[in-house]
């Protein structure tokens, strides 16, 4: 894992959500070492306690579906948009 390879992710709560797009999520730790799991299309995420909590909500928004929840590589920037 390179530590300089960042994922930045903005949530934008103004952009509609389509209703064809399935949800997956991205999730890992931010700069700070907080949990994070973000909407890969920035509309939904959120920062969490443990990696499991983060996951846990990542199934949970997704109705658990293979492959629809992946974990970063990376520190993930996190933004409030």
């Amino acid at each position: 894992m390179n530590p300089k390879t960042t994922m930045t992710v903005a949530l934008n709560s103004s952009r509609p959500a389509s209703a064809g797009t399935p949800l997956s999520y991205l999730v890992g730790q931010d700069g700070q070492g907080h949990w994070v799991a973000v909407e890969t299309g920035g509309r939904a995420g959120g920062i969490f306690r443990s990696r499991q909590d983060a996951i846990r909500y990542a199934c949970l928004e997704t109705g658990c579906r293979p492959d629809d929840v992946k974990l970063a590589a990376g520190p993930i920037v996190f933004q409030l948009a």
